[in-house]
């Protein structure tokens, strides 16, 4: 039995916030409370505010606003002494940097992050660092390195019964065991995900839950109407919540449900709205699997394949520059996919 899910990166006077609290909601209270507290030299309650402040830029997609924001909520945390408030700050930061394709900045300020964590006895932010540190391998590819780390914290955040953290690590494991083939145990472990965080009131763990059924139900089982059904569901969520990179990647997952069951002007659309969605929040990541979903797409409706050689040839040293391992074998998969030959490699590049 899970209790309903926390949000405790909103601290001090928005600690009353709910983790389902409108990201607008959150920017402008977090910003009213962070100006009080400058008034009132509050240099603890300023990190407190400015944390909440820079996790609803960053949710939001406004990467430069969210950058700053963590930065003056380390500098207040550090004024005041607040060890714990040093390493939630740090924690946004390097989320933040995940977030725009800057893998080893990430690692490094999640690894401060966490020593700050256990240092200033935080054990909460020492888990959430951790947490980043575990998703940002996942994320490049390294499954080894990561997935005792995940299936550790799975198993820390069920003992205390912590569901917000349970269903990050359920679907994080479920990411692993999906790109690595094992499709059943992903939609088991992604079903679960699902369950609890609608017990716990998690609406962004549920929707981003969804999702992956989405992407099982489609993989394995072609059931594309199933899959758009769970799309639509989880879309509900990112746009009552503002959850603009959630949308974004559901968008893009609606577009390689289409691609796979070959309905490609439709899936050519999705694709062009995921990316016009990415580069307005400067997202590296979803950018280049946009961009990739999207060359696939016009190769099948037709494109000269010298323009999609090079184009996948442009990505492929895009996703080596960030560091994804996974992403770069699906481009890799892709020349074969769509019969380019060395040749036409060759000439892209």
């Amino acid at each position: 039995m899970y209790a309903k899910a926390l949000a405790p990166e909103y601290q001090g006077a928005l600690s009353s916030l709910s983790v389902n609290s409108s990201l607008a909601d959150v920017l402008a209270e977090g910003t009213d409370r962070l100006r009080a507290a400058e008034r009132a030299g509050s240099q603890g309650e300023a990190a407190r505010s400015g944390l909440a402040v820079a996790e609803a830029y960053r949710r939001l997609g406004h990467i430069e606003e969210a950058d700053r924001a963590w930065k003056a909520s380390y500098r207040a945390a550090r004024s005041a002494g607040d060890v714990g408030a040093m390493a939630w700050a740090v924690w946004s930061g390097g989320t933040l940097a995940r977030q725009r394709g800057s893998l080893a900045l990430a690692r490094r300020l999640l690894t401060h992050a966490a020593e700050l964590g256990k240092r200033g006895g935080d054990v909460v932010a020492r888990g959430y660092s951790l947490a980043g540190l575990a998703e940002t391998g996942r994320i490049q590819g390294d499954y080894e390195a990561v997935h005792a780390l995940h299936e550790q914290l799975l198993a820390e955040a069920r003992k205390r019964g912590e569901a917000r953290h349970t269903v990050w690590a359920l679907e994080g494991i479920a990411q692993i065991h999906r790109n690595t083939g094992s499709y059943d145990t992903a939609f088991a472990m992604f079903e679960e995900a699902a369950a609890i965080a609608a017990q716990a009131d998690d609406r962004r763990g549920h929707a981003w839950a969804l999702r992956g059924m989405a992407d099982i139900v489609s993989l394995r089982d072609k059931d594309v109407d199933r899959a758009l059904a769970l799309l639509s569901e989880a879309e509900l969520t990112c746009r009552e919540m503002k959850l603009s990179s959630a949308l974004a990647y559901n968008h893009k997952m609606r577009g390689n449900v289409l691609y796979r069951a070959a309905h490609y002007p439709s899936a050519r659309e999705y694709y062009e709205t995921a990316l016009a969605e990415f580069r307005a929040m400067s997202e590296p990541r979803g950018t280049a699997l946009s961009r990739l979903g999207l060359a696939k797409t016009l190769a099948r409706l037709g494109q000269d394949p010298a323009v999609t050689a090079a184009e996948l040839d442009e990505l492929r040293g895009e996703l080596d520059r960030i560091g994804l391992r996974h992403a770069r074998e699906m481009v890799d998969a892709a020349y074969e996919e769509l019969g380019i030959s060395a040749q036409e490699r060759g000439a892209a590049r």
